[in-house]
């Protein structure tokens, strides 16, 4: 089969392991990213078993690992610091083959893009146009036009790609709350549980990073656009500063301009992930909350799974047919879910707070475990294609 050629839009997560992916299974791939570098910055982000099985395939998983820090127990806490729910690191290792590994967003990106030849990542080249030639497949973009056999659009909640090929598809919806996101300086002394605490209408969380660092979360029910009187750091020491131990002592540690805030969207569901010879995946075709730290690991999971599907399958709309199939009922629940486990940790209305906090309580550590199966218990479609592997064909 000729060498076929893939655009992928957006040099993301989801994006850069797409590129991997079917890099590996010889295609030629480039990646086009708006921004003028591929990097994110200020943020953690949790890698779930399922994440690392996709990895896995990339060949990636355990140089990941190596840039991660794998917390042992973690949990639910109540406004007083009381624990609601916990969990063990170990038991999510026995049960689904991999722990819960948390590393900063740039390490993760910088792995990705290492991965990939430099000659195929192109910054500073944001999307305008999408259209079939009836041939190729033409991307214009700001350094010009790009032509290939696939187009995957992995340019987040407010795709370009999306709006071109699917214009009568819902916006983004606001979920209702906004997030705060900050990583810690060094701690002497860090915590060696992570928690997410449960308070009326807010919560705060935290987990840890390599180097003695704390990756710390928060969020707070307000209007979409609502601003801060004064800094966005003073805005948390307001709203936590009085919370349980440790999150005063993280607050602390927390550089005054390194806070970041961003509103929560999801996105409705959309009837196909496809249109011909062009696919989205990661935000662009699921965007979901953060409650249940999966919107990475789906974007992994949907990257491997689009390269399953396209490997060695002429008929490219036919192939992106099974991704759709594969993908969308899984994506659309997992969006649902953590719309639902959003809504529960900012209920404000204190005889439901106290209802909830009691069932969390009640909840035996193998039934939440149990829970979560249906996200966790992923397997990767295909076999592990390495460097090596790709090199052969």
């Amino acid at each position: 089969m000729p060498q076929r050629a893939a655009t992928i839009v957006g040099g993301g997560i989801g994006g850069l392991a797409a590129a991997i992916a079917l890099h590996r299974r010889g295609w030629r791939v480039e990646v086009l990213e708006r921004s003028r570098e591929f990097t994110e910055i200020g943020a953690g982000i949790s890698l779930w078993p399922n994440a690392l099985h996709a990895l896995e395939v990339l060949g990636l998983a355990d140089a990941v690992r190596a840039l991660g820090a794998v917390e042992a127990t973690g949990g639910v806490r109540g406004r007083r610091g009381r624990w609601l729910s916990r969990t063990d690191n170990a038991e999510l290792t026995r049960r689904f083959g991999h722990p819960l590994v948390v590393l900063h967003r740039a390490d993760l990106l910088r792995a990705l893009t290492e991965a990939l030849p430099a000659d195929s990542l192109r910054s500073g080249s944001e999307v305008s146009a999408v259209r079939d030639d009836g041939y190729r497949l033409v991307v214009v973009h700001r350094k010009g036009e790009s032509r290939a056999d696939l187009v995957v659009g992995a340019d987040g909640l407010r795709s370009a790609v999306r709006r071109a090929l699917w214009p009568d598809a819902a916006g983004p919806r606001y979920a209702g709350y906004t997030a705060w996101r900050m990583v810690t300086e060094p701690l002497a002394e860090p915590p060696t549980e992570g928690a997410a605490t449960w308070g009326r209408g807010e919560r705060f969380g935290y987990t840890a990073l390599p180097g003695r660092r704390m990756y710390c979360f928060a969020t707070a029910s307000l209007p979409a656009g609502a601003a801060s009187g004064s800094s966005e750091y003073a805005e948390l020491l307001r709203r936590f500063g009085s919370w349980p131990d440790p999150v005063p002592a993280l607050l602390a540690a927390v550089p005054a301009d390194a806070v970041l805030r961003h509103d929560l969207y999801d996105l409705p569901p959309l009837p196909s992930f496809i249109r011909g010879r062009v696919a989205l995946l990661g935000d662009a075709a699921h965007a979901m909350t953060p409650n249940l730290g999966q919107g990475a690991c789906q974007a992994l999971e949907d990257a491997v799974t689009l390269a399953h599907c396209l490997d060695g399958r002429p008929d490219v709309a036919a192939a992106l047919r099974s991704y759709d199939l594969l993908r969308r009922p899984r994506t659309q629940a997992i969006t649902r879910r953590s719309a639902r486990l959003g809504a529960v940790g900012q209920l404000a209305w204190p005889p439901a707070v106290l209802l909830r906090d009691t069932v969390a309580r009640l909840t035996p550590t193998r039934a939440t475990l149990r829970s979560m199966t249906p996200v966790l218990d992923w397997t990767a479609p295909g076999d592990p294609v390495t460097a090596t592997e790709s090199e052969r064909h």
